[in-house]
């Protein structure tokens, strides 16, 4: 079928280089870590690409009706990830953006006195840019602070598959042992064994003289098969596939104003990091059609969910779905679930929308480790657990007082009802009409 019409576009896009940093194998508790100009030239590149992509009108994925020259923020939508990994996201989306929108001297404005003012920087252009803190919003990071997630964690370590590749890797982490310099040579915690040689690699000359061949793939693939097996799952709603719930909900609201005409949003980004990845194509099948896919995507990787509206006599609205992985990757059709082309709006939405987590107090009953919410998060990112024995007592004592309070507040209402004149007929009164009276000019 020819797709003809590009109605808008969601861009799911990873940070760029940064430094290496750690993250607790149980947990996913992270330490800081900080951006590199190659990452920010990575993602400028990125932005330079989805640029010519879909706001150049000669593109044959130019979304129809956008306005390519300046920003026009009500077209366009960014939200980014400000979680861990934050400032790194965070200046991925900054220099993305710069090359998606690269300065113009056609943003400027005449003053009353006819004089002429030109944005700073040859007329860059700021786009706003929403972060989102998982202290008040868990759709970009729903991981973190999950007791249900940490219990599937110990579930999959505690698996014989795993078990089975433990023992089979061992040779390599003996291997890798004086490459990482007192880091735990476990399968456990292969993504930091991954992330810390990969960072060396790129950005410590000795190191990279030492390093022996083929250790870095090596070490990718346990990570891959690591952060594979921790960030996905069988079931499409099981809480392994946490970071691709809550992103789902963002981008199937995000579709439905796209194709809804009279809204003007064409343009969502969304600046995360690699976990809704994984996620994501495991729920829409495509790490079964592509199990290259299914591990960790390279630095500034993106995922293009494109809008797309059918030539006559099918004139129904379709979703493309289109994968690059970092910047030596190219623009690649991928499919969900199982459609060996586009796959319509409504079936997209209807597979895809049961498996959303669409609130934060949705994450939490997720979350929670018992069957009522029992955790919240503090203010430091940790959670807090209280006893079992102690919130049952505190509920029972709230309740009974609650009881009480309802019980003397109908009793004090019902007296008060007594003692009131009525008159005749004031039980069955309507609701009284607003007139409006015409005012006309003599």
């Amino acid at each position: 079928m020819l797709l003809s019409k590009v109605l808008g576009v969601i861009v799911i896009a990873r940070n760029g280089d940064r430094y290496n940093y750690y993250q607790d194998p149980y947990t996913y508790a992270a330490s800081n870590t900080e951006t590199t100009a190659l990452g920010e030239v990575d993602s400028h590149t990125l932005g330079a690409q989805l640029r010519s992509t879909y706001f150049d009108s000669k593109s044959p994925s130019y979304i129809e009706g956008i306005r390519s020259d300046l920003v026009d923020n009500n077209e366009v939508k960014v939200r980014v990830k400000a979680g861990v990994e934050g400032t790194v996201v965070f200046d991925s989306a900054i220099a993305l953006l710069q090359g998606l929108f690269p300065p113009n001297p056609n943003n400027k404005i005449v003053l009353a006195n006819e004089t002429t003012v030109v944005a700073p920087l040859g007329g860059y252009q700021y786009v706003p840019v929403e972060t989102v803190e998982p202290g008040n919003d868990r759709s970009l990071e729903s991981w973190t602070d999950c007791p249900a997630f940490e219990k599937h964690i110990k579930a999959f370590y505690a698996s014989d598959d795993f078990k089975k590749k433990s023992q089979e890797a061992q040779p390599f982490f003996k291997a890798a042992k004086d490459y990482v310099f007192g880091r735990p040579t476990t399968l456990e915690n292969a993504w930091n064994i991954y992330d810390f040689i990969n960072s060396e690699l790129t950005h410590n000359k000795t190191y990279a003289h030492r390093l022996p061949p083929t250790l870095v793939e090596q070490a990718r693939y346990w990570a891959n098969y690591h952060e594979s097996g921790v960030f996905s799952d069988k079931d499409i709603n099981a809480v392994g596939n946490i970071a691709g719930r809550t992103i789902l909900h963002t981008i199937l609201t995000s579709l439905e104003r796209i194709s809804f005409n009279g809204d003007p949003l064409q343009f969502m980004l969304l600046q995360t990091t690699y976990q809704p990845f994984i996620s994501l194509f495991r729920q829409t099948g495509v790490a079964e059609e592509r199990p290259d896919l299914a591990g960790i995507p390279d630095y500034s990787s993106a995922l293009a969910i494109e809008l797309r509206r059918g030539s006559p006599p099918d004139v129904r609205d379709f979703v493309r779905l289109k994968f690059r992985n970092g910047t030596s990757g190219y623009w690649e059709d991928i499919h969900a679930f199982g459609h060996r082309a586009d796959i319509p709006l409504t079936e997209f939405i209807y597979r895809a929308e049961n498996a959303a987590i669409t609130s934060n107090q949705q994450w939490k009953q997720i979350c929670s480790s018992r069957g009522v919410l029992s955790t919240f998060a503090d203010n430091t990112g940790f959670l807090n657990y209280f006893a079992s024995e102690s919130a049952f007592t505190f509920a029972y004592v709230f309740v009974t007082l609650l009881a009480f309070y309802s019980v003397a507040k109908f009793i004090m209402k019902s007296r008060a009802e007594a003692r009131r004149v009525r008159l005749e007929g004031a039980e069955n009164l309507p609701v009284p009409a607003v007139q409006v009276v015409e005012k006309r000019r003599i």
